[in-house]
């Protein structure tokens, strides 16, 4: 018989009931969506259309605790051993199969295809997931088609490797296995394993038994996933196994997902046939203000991380939240990764209080000073933006000199009359420069700096700039005797506009608003510039300045990172050359 008789499953058979168990007694910290499954699956066994059998799941774990050897330090070449949460989840995947398919077939047919794992980073997820795979790629089906996947070929690679890494230790002569360019072999199974992504999908795995999705929160579309579905459709038992953090993709693959997982955990239709083959295992804080309060005492921040305090460290984590609570870009992307909490792609980067204060100086004050540069140049559309940065020996306050230029023909714009500009009124300030015509002559920028040397014999040291629009303005700067860098040599030196380059800019210069270490002269366009400007984080954690509002310039903010990011460049000499001990300032 296929099915066997009903078995009375309690915490002491069965590890998803333990696991469940332990949640219940509170020694295990889990959150509210991932409890609410456990329920589910609890009832589940008593259901009809399924029934339990553990066999292919102990196998598989067995294998893992047997044979695998982790791939990372401080673990490496060292035994797996299955943490609970581990065995709950591969007992899950693998012991709940259909009766009725069963039966209509004459073999047994498992209840979970797609599995989504919603997992904060640094909980072995990849270590988890690749360890599943190589235990398919060794006992499971013969000449299956096993497939590392993700949005792009580097990230595809991570749980790909580390298969391979697994299997070199396994079998270190390559006596039942080989890797080639293509693919990793069994060479008595000829079972194997490809590396699928957005490049390579066209050309592999278009039989796929079982794919490991890594990092699905940063595909857009559902095109990888589709292929991979589209790919099983003809398997028995295929498993798609989505592994992931939260992201910064706004309705992309994952939301998605999400969705679809959701609407299973509330069982907002329990016969829907897609929802009963897909197993949403979630590890999610109830609120964000569990982050803040969160401690070793009561363990709030176990339900996103359910390896805190065995592999991830407590310390690291208390380091982060402790970031976070200073840097925006620092808290979007905690929040993130760390507490699989949702953030939009992009937010305000600055609350009124960090920047509306009325620190004033004058000019004077600083006559015969060296400065540092930037600008943020434009031609047309937006705001052209020119700042010089002095400080005095033994003072980590940066005191900001701006100018800003705008053409003509942009005064009457009223997008940006309706956003807060007032482009007259501040010309009347002489905080704005308007230029004749409809785009801005640059060489007017470069007029600037030498104002500010004829005026106040204020010296440019060097200036940071951005490629874009910058020939006339360099040609002319250059005729002030001031050249552009080639190597380490010159005065202007080139910044692109990337979240690579200006992230820590970024964030140095969030602190020093935050501590009131930025004295921008009470400059209206800035608080204008600061009030409109957005920040967005990437997978990686960098920081970029963006627009909240098409009509809201923020060339202001921009300018002001690419002048931070020259200070940060060029912080040791300029603070000798103005008579401050090195690293008074931060």
């Amino acid at each position: 018989m296929l099915i066997q008789e009903k078995q009375i499953w309690t915490p002491d058979n069965s590890f998803l009931l333990e696991y469940r168990g332990r949640a219940e007694t509170g020694e295990i910290i889990i959150g509210q969506e991932l409890w609410m499954e456990l329920d589910n699956l609890a009832e589940d066994l008593e259901d009809d259309r399924f029934f339990y059998d553990r066999t292919a799941a102990l196998l598989r774990m067995d294998f893992m605790e047997n044979c695998i050897r982790l791939t990372k330090s401080p673990y490496y070449n060292k035994p797996m051993v299955l943490m609970l949460w581990q065995k709950a989840l591969i007992e899950t995947i693998y012991s709940f199969k259909m009766a009725k398919e069963s039966r209509e077939q004459g073999m047994i047919i498992d209840r979970f295809q797609k599995i989504l794992l919603l997992i904060a980073r640094k909980n072995t997820k990849s270590e988890t997931s690749s360890a599943i795979g190589l235990s398919e790629f060794f006992i499971g089906n013969e000449g299956a088609d096993i497939v590392a996947s993700s949005n792009d070929d580097n990230q595809a690679s991570i749980v790909y490797d580390a298969m391979d890494t697994m299997r070199q230790l396994i079998d270190p002569r390559e006596l039942d296995s080989k890797r080639n360019q293509k693919c990793i072999t069994n060479k008595a199974t000829n079972t194997k394993i490809f590396k699928l992504s957005d490049r390579t999908r066209n050309k592999e795995g278009r039989n796929i038994d079982f794919a490991v999705v890594d990092e699905t929160h940063e595909m857009k579309d559902n095109v990888i996933g589709k292929s991979i579905e589209q790919s099983q459709s003809l398997k028995d038992n295929p498993k798609f196994i989505n592994i992931t953090t939260e992201g910064f993709v706004i309705d992309g693959y994952l939301d998605q997902e999400l969705k679809k997982a959701r609407a299973v955990i509330n069982r907002e239709d329990p016969d829907d046939p897609a929802g009963i083959r897909l197993l949403p295992w979630l590890y999610t804080q109830d609120s964000e203000q569990e982050v803040w309060n969160g401690n070793r005492r009561n363990r709030l921040w176990e339900k996103s991380n359910p390896t805190l305090g065995i592999v991830k460290k407590w310390d690291y984590l208390e380091q982060q939240v402790s970031e976070a609570r200073k840097s925006k870009a620092d808290r979007i992307f905690v929040l993130s990764k760390d507490f699989n909490i949702k953030q939009n792609a992009a937010e305000s980067w600055l609350n009124l209080e960090d920047y509306d204060y009325e620190n004033v100086f004058n000019p004077e004050e600083f006559r015969g000073s060296f400065c540092l540069g930037a600008v943020d140049l434009s031609e047309t559309t937006d705001l052209c933006c020119a700042k010089a940065l002095v400080m005095r020996p033994e003072d980590p306050v940066k005191y900001i000199l701006t100018m800003y230029f705008i053409p003509e023909s942009k005064l009457e714009d009223s997008d940006d009359w309706n956003a807060g500009a007032r482009y007259k009124e501040w010309a009347e300030q002489r905080y704005l420069t308007i230029t004749e015509g409809n785009d801005i002559d640059l060489a007017r920028v470069a007029d600037w700096f030498y104002w500010l040397y004829t005026e106040y014999d204020i010296r440019l040291w060097r200036a940071g700039y951005d490629q874009r629009f910058s020939k006339d303005w360099i040609s002319q700067m250059d005729h002030y005797g001031w050249s552009k860098a080639v190597g380490d040599e010159g005065d202007l030196f080139l910044i692109q506009q990337n979240a690579q380059t200006l992230s820590n800019a970024m964030k140095l210069c969030e602190a020093d608003l935050k501590h009131r270490l930025v004295n921008y002269n009470g400059n209206p366009v800035d608080k204008w510039n600061f009030k409109n400007a957005g920040i967005k984080v990437d997978s990686f954690g960098n920081a970029m300045c963006v627009k909240l509002e098409t009509a809201k310039r923020i060339d202001g903010s921009v300018c002001l990172i690419i002048l931070y990011e020259t200070y940060r460049r060029n912080r040791t000499e300029f603070r000798q050359m103005i008579g401050g001990k090195d690293g008074l300032a931060k």
